[in-house]
């Protein structure tokens, strides 16, 4: 391309009037605003694949597309979308080559995985299942995929026995249950009978999938767990001959339990044990080392404190030993990606009211801030690329890319937007500047909060104040931007 035409819209651009910023955020500005997420890096971290949810204004409808950005051109292609037109897609992944991308959609009707090129073409269906596909989760070398299903534990692996019995309560014309456990409804979310459970099936074999083994079929719970889990609580070894799945019990006690344990089973689902018997709180998010010798992993200490700190550990899976990676560390981590080297775990904690990124030391619990500022949604880490998806108080989530080479962490480092902001989507509406401040709690304590001022805020002048107290404790009001 031509650097003096690549240069020439960027230079038109420069020089047309800015749209002066002459109003407030609307209601309506948040639910016609376009919306980015799940940045995903091809495995040479060359590609970024991210979600884009848009509303038709006149149907009052939404739908989220595919898009792809070739990093190695910078700033001189656009982002491009990948997925057709017409299709409402989610979850992408990319195959350990680097040139096919999975994701799900109800195109035909219910919930199924499709595959297609990177460089383009028709989405493949992969998946033909008599119900939805909930999940999925590829094996390191991508002959295999986990399928998340919501079935009735009578059926086992018999997805048409899940179908048959669903059907029947369809065609029922009285809606009386009776329950005689709780939990009646989680959430939003009502008990109706089934658990989810994880199967695994063979990638690549003629047609379509139709049945797959049950892993989790003598393991008497839900994964991913209801109503908000995913399967970030499963995982495949590097070998694809075992994987590791987080379970709390589905028995009478789980209303009033954070007993989540976490179990080794075999992939051809022969065989199972409980990893991590001997705690009575939480354990979650497993995550095998390159060699598979060591199982990665979250866990809290405190049984039914279900806000307790996740603390990071390591097990020696020959020998049941278990560490505690970064105990100095007051953090509760939010999950667990490896580093290429196999030397740091890089997570989300919560800080002060932000929600950044860090890096432990296996070696030695040294904990690095690697993106400091707002709220780190989610992240994703491949080849010298780490691409992050962050909102704030001022922009619903942008995602960005930067460099993991050289002397990372460099809070410094310059971080490349690929999606726009909030401020860059609406350009007329003026943002509420805010900041930080702390006081003196009960018993002493230091509380922190913020405040934020009108969007026409003026020096000198009076406003009337909205004092927000969240309880707690599982989360809390900070520098983040929600829906």
């Amino acid at each position: 391309m031509n650097l003096r035409h690549a240069i020439l819209p960027l230079a038109l651009a420069l020089s047309l009037p800015a749209i002066a910023a002459e109003r407030g955020f609307t209601v309506q500005d948040m639910a016609y605003m376009d919306r980015h997420s799940s940045p995903t890096l091809s495995p040479d971290g060359r590609v970024l694949v991210f979600a884009k949810r848009v509303v038709n204004k006149e149907t009052n409808k939404s739908s989220t597309s595919l898009w792809m950005r070739n990093l190695v051109t910078r700033d001189i292609r656009p982002p491009s979308q990948l997925s057709p037109d017409g299709w409402n897609v989610n979850s992408p992944a990319f195959a350990p080559d680097g040139k096919t991308v999975y994701f799900m959609s109800a195109k035909s009707g219910s919930m199924q995985l499709y595959s297609m090129p990177l460089a383009g073409g028709e989405p493949m269906r992969l998946t033909d299942t008599v119900i939805d596909v909930d999940g999925y989760k590829l094996s390191p070398d991508g002959t295999q995929v986990a399928l998340a299903f919501a079935v009735f534990p009578d059926c086992k692996a018999d997805l048409d026995c899940t179908k048959k019995k669903l059907d029947e309560v369809e065609a029922l014309k009285t809606t009386g249950k009776v329950f005689d456990r709780m939990f009646i409804r989680h959430w939003d979310t009502w008990n109706d009978g089934r658990l989810n459970r994880v199967f695994a099936a063979k990638l690549g074999g003629a047609g379509m999938i139709k049945a797959a083994t049950l892993l989790s079929g003598d393991i008497a719970g839900d994964i991913p767990s209801k109503p908000f889990g995913d399967l970030s609580d499963f995982a495949w070894s590097a070998d694809g001959k075992q994987v590791a799945m987080s379970v709390r019990q589905a028995n009478r006690e789980e209303p009033w339990s954070t007993n989540f344990d976490i179990w080794l089973v075999n992939a051809d689902g022969s065989g199972s044990r409980n990893l991590t018997a001997k705690n009575p709180a939480w354990d979650a998010g497993p995550v095998f080392s390159a060699d598979g010798k060591t199982l990665f992993y979250r866990a809290m200490a405190r049984p039914g404190f279900e806000a307790d700190r996740f603390a990071l550990m390591a097990m020696d899976l020959a020998s049941g030993k278990t560490r505690e990676i970064a105990s100095k560390w007051d953090a509760s981590a939010d999950g667990i990606t490896l580093s290429a080297d196999g030397k740091w775990i890089y997570t989300t904690a919560q800080e002060l009211g932000r929600h950044p990124l860090f890096r432990v030391s296996l070696a030695n619990g040294e904990v690095e801030s690697v993106v400091k500022d707002g709220s780190i949604s989610s992240f994703d880490l491949a080849g010298p690329t780490l691409a992050i998806s962050r909102n704030s108080m001022k922009s619903g989530d942008v995602i960005y890319t930067t460099s993991v080479d050289g002397d990372m962490p460099d809070e410094g480092r310059p971080l490349r937007a690929i999606t726009p902001s909030a401020g860059e989507m609406l350009p007329d509406v003026a943002w509420g500047e805010y900041e930080q401040f702390n006081f003196i709690g009960w018993n002493g304590e230091t509380v922190h909060g913020y405040v934020v001022k009108p969007w026409n805020y003026e020096a000198g002048k009076q406003y009337p104040v909205a004092f927000l107290i969240h309880g707690g404790p599982q989360g809390s009001f900070g520098d983040g931007w929600s829906y």
